[in-house]
């Protein structure tokens, strides 16, 4: 995995996993803004011939740190991500209840988003 750029397209909602020019995996996600902001990844994708690599996890740790450098939370609503954060208590502080569900109210309303 040591070719592996990871790059945040916030305009798209993508974090985004490059090797070389080509995007290999990626966590499509959207800021929350209330009751108070958050990343919420929705889903991850790592292309088949890239799989067991540990870009799932990379992009995953990123989006954590991301959010952490811009004093916001997590609101995982990424089967993928709600796991690895359950592996990663020490680097992925856990979304209460009300904010995971206004990411959940926040998909449910903008259901061509994703």
């Amino acid at each position: 995995m040591s070719d592996i750029e990871i790059r945040d397209d916030r305009a798209g909602g993508r974090l985004e996993a490059l090797a070389g020019d080509e995007v290999v995996g990626h966590i499509e996600y959207f800021v929350l803004d209330a009751p108070e902001r958050a990343l919420v990844p929705v889903h991850t994708l790592v292309e088949p011939e890239h799989e067991g690599q540990g870009i799932a996890g990379a992009l995953a740790r990123e989006l954590y740190a991301i959010a952490a450098r811009g004093g916001v939370k997590v609101a995982p609503l990424c089967p993928y991500v709600v796991k690895w954060a359950a592996r990663h208590p020490e680097e992925a502080p856990e979304a209460g209840p009300e904010l995971l569900q206004a990411a959940k109210d926040w998909l449910t309303a903008h259901p061509d988003r994703f």
